[in-house]
């Protein structure tokens, strides 16, 4: 197990309403990203144990910034913040520079939870979950972006199991 769960910071549901459920089951779908990389160091963060892929948990964390800061940012918020990890040139940067880097790993931690923060923020303060942004020529409601994004995070932490657990045995929650 990686806490006790006594101490397990996520919920077990018990919400109320539309919006609270939302961003509780992505709230805890955040914490389980952080929970599944918790006391690695960079190399391990930055190892890729299910060859031949190029996944990694740091991986994973740099390319949740891009989910984060795509769907709230750029497709809600309507901001054209370049991307951080990914570029034409590299459209796998945010897996291709996930290095045993400190720096690195550092750095990706500190955007993550700004993208997060940023998202919440942006989600505290929307009048209701009928917001609108578009992708592409399609409008996508505030409400539709948290069940993808929740979807996201459910999809890759399944992954973070598969990669903690080669790494070092670590399995659960």
């Amino acid at each position: 197990m990686f806490v006790d769960p006594g101490e397990d910071p996520r919920t077990d549901g018990g919400f109320e309403g539309e919006r609270a459920v939302l961003t509780g089951y992505l709230r805890d779908q955040r914490l389980t990203l952080e929970l599944k990389c918790s006391g690695l160091d960079a190399a391990a963060l930055a190892r890729r144990s299910v060859e031949p892929s190029n996944l990694s948990l740091l991986g994973l964390v740099r390319h949740m910034v891009g989910v984060e800061q795509k769907w709230f940012r750029q497709v809600l918020a309507g901001q054209a913040a370049p991307r951080h990890y990914r570029s034409d040139g590299d459209p796998d940067g945010d897996f291709n520079g996930a290095v045993p880097d400190p720096e690195v790993v550092a750095e990706a931690w500190t955007t993550w939870r700004a993208e997060v923060a940023f998202a919440e923020r942006f989600t505290a303060e929307a009048p209701d979950l009928s917001v609108t942004g578009t992708v592409g020529q399609e409008p996508m409601q505030l409400r539709e972006v948290l069940v993808h994004v929740i979807e996201e995070y459910a999809r890759h932490n399944g992954h973070a199991d598969f990669l903690r657990e080669r790494i070092d045995g670590r399995v659960g929650q």
